[in-house]
Order: structure tokens, then C-alpha cells, then sequence
């Protein structure tokens, strides 16, 4: 006859508190995480360990999330789950762990701060009278026009834009370059700030495309000053950052082409699963998309 999930249960505590030398507290929770998995089974017709497996203990989590438990507190008792059939396993010769798979709801993504389009074209009304100004109005524009990281941004050179496809190549995470369209108010407002960018202060920055008034490589930190205080400019109630374009960006984009393929591959995601997806979705078809979709890409009537 099986030993029942109690008894088993309580040889799992006392080896853990007299061979693991476990903590008081850890201990404790232990217990309390293993008597939920008892009442689970016996409601369930589990009397034994033998009898549970990976279905019951997914079952188990579910009806923990049902009951409001954090995603934190059902990986703790998952946990638990694990260490007691390992011991199991060890002491009993179990051939399998039903819980080793298993894993807590993920805690929800807290959702990006974006602007609406209304919003963002009043962010984007600067006072083009200095060199200053022409330069953060083009450094916006171009954010908001690929959906630029900060770095990507910064680490810009003159030569990186292919003015006749408007076309830009930008280094992301971890060295990876990826080539995104830029739309033409975005060049404008470059070859704007080109027109006055004063002479760079070494050869190193002399490629770089936005500088500083210095002339030396306008730096991340200054970036996200400037934005900063062109949001207060213009009114926003919220303090506006890189990220914050690159949101807008990829939210207008989504809901003007509802092509969520398009618009990751825009972004450059990195993961293994985006990149499988998008390997081999066709450039063309992506900048066909940026130029019916990007409410700043279309080209000027004059064009």
C-alpha cells in the first residue's frame, strides 16, 4: 500500500529540518505550501504522491491563481512541490518529478507610456530658431520616425543614412545591426540641423551625427535632458523619455497597419522566438508598411 501524501509530507519536513539543516522560516513555508498541496489532492482523490502528476500539479497552481495569490507566492509553493518529489525521488526511487516542468502564472507586463498622435504632434512643434533646437527637434523626429533605443540614437553617424532610399543602418543589442526607414519630415529635420551642426571637436565625433555643443558626441544622459524639457515646453503633463517615442512609435504603427510581425521587426526584438517569426518576413513588405502606416513617412506632395 502507498504511504499517503501526509505521512510523505512529513518525512520531507523532518529531513529537511535534521539532514538539510533548513531554516525555521523556510521550514515553515514548507509546510504550509505542502498542506495546500494535500487538501488539493484529497479533494481530488490523491491520497499519495504516486498518484500525482504534472496535469495535477498544473491544476493545483491554476487554483491557486484563482484564489488571488501572487505569481511570487505560487512559484514559492512550486518550489516546494519540486524539493519534496526530488526527495522523493532520491528516497523512494520516483522516476519522474511532476513538478519539475511546471511553472507560476508570469506577473503582467506593466503597459508602456505612450502619446497619442494629437499628443505627439504638439511635442514635436519646436522653435526653430537656433542650432540647438533644430538639433533636438531632428533628434525627436528621428525617434519617433524608426522607433530608435536611446543608444541606437546616440551612436548614430552621418554616413549611417541612405538619404536616396531613406534608409538607416543602427547597431542594437548585443552589436546586432538592423537597417529601419526613416520618414521624410524626419530627414528634413536632419538635413536642417546638418546645415548649422557646428565643426565636431575631434576626428572620433567628426561622423557623429548628433553633437553636442561642444562638438563632441551629444551624449544618452543629454539626450533624455532635452526631451525632457521639450516636454515641459510643450505642455505635457508627463515627463517624456526615449522610450516613450519608441512606444509611441510602435503603438501607432500597430494600430494604423495592424501588422504586429511589421512592427517588431521595426523595433529589432531579439529574442529567439521574434526572430524565427520574422527571418525571412520580405524588407520590401515592411517598408511598404512603414510608408502607408507612419503618420510622419509619407513624402510631401512637392516630392
Amino acid at each position: 500500500m502507498s504511504e499517503s501524501l501526509a505521512k510523505s509530507c512529513q518525512r520531507f519536513i523532518t529531513y529537511s529540518r535534521d539532514v538539510r539543516q533548513l531554516s525555521p522560516h523556510t521550514l515553515s513555508n514548507y509546510e504550509r505550501d505542502l498542506q495546500s498541496l494535500q487538501a488539493w489532492s484529497e479533494s481530488n482523490n490523491r491520497p499519495s504522491a504516486d498518484q500525482l502528476n504534472e496535469a495535477d500539479i498544473r491544476a493545483w497552481a491554476s487554483l491557486l491563481h484563482r484564489r488571488g495569490l501572487a505569481g511570487s507566492s505560487i512559484q514559492r509553493s512550486l518550489s516546494a512541490a519540486r524539493s519534496f518529489f526530488n526527495f522523493l525521488g532520491k528516497e523512494n526511487g520516483y522516476p519522474r518529478n511532476p513538478a519539475a516542468s511546471v511553472q507560476a502564472p508570469r506577473k503582467p507586463r506593466k503597459l508602456p507610456k505612450t502619446m497619442d498622435a494629437d499628443q505627439m504632434g504638439r511635442y514635436l512643434e519646436f522653435d526653430d530658431t537656433n542650432p540647438t533646437s533644430l538639433r533636438d527637434r531632428a533628434i525627436a523626429e528621428l525617434f519617433y520616425s524608426s522607433g530608435l533605443r536611446l543608444a541606437e540614437l546616440a551612436s548614430i553617424d552621418i554616413v549611417d543614412i541612405d538619404r536616396d532610399s531613406r534608409l538607416l543602418t543602427v547597431t542594437g543589442k548585443g552589436s546586432k545591426t538592423r537597417t529601419v526607414p526613416v520618414g521624410s519630415t524626419a530627414l528634413e529635420a536632419i538635413d536642417a540641423w546638418l546645415a548649422v551642426r557646428p565643426p565636431a571637436m575631434n576626428g572620433e565625433d567628426d561622423q557623429a551625427l548628433f553633437t553636442s555643443n561642444r562638438g563632441t558626441r551629444i551624449s544618452a544622459r543629454n539626450i533624455q535632458a532635452r526631451l525632457k524639457l521639450q516636454g515641459r515646453k510643450a505642455g505635457m503633463h508627463q515627463d517624456v523619455h526615449p522610450h516613450m517615442l519608441r512606444h509611441s512609435f510602435a503603438s501607432h504603427m500597430l494600430e494604423s497597419s495592424g501588422d504586429l510581425r511589421a512592427v517588431q521587426e521595426l523595433l529589432g526584438h531579439a529574442n529567439i522566438s521574434t526572430t524565427q517569426i520574422y527571418t525571412h518576413l520580405d524588407f520590401q513588405h515592411l517598408a511598404k508598411v512603414y510608408d502607408a502606416a507612419h503618420p510622419r513617412a509619407k513624402r510631401r506632395k512637392q516630392d
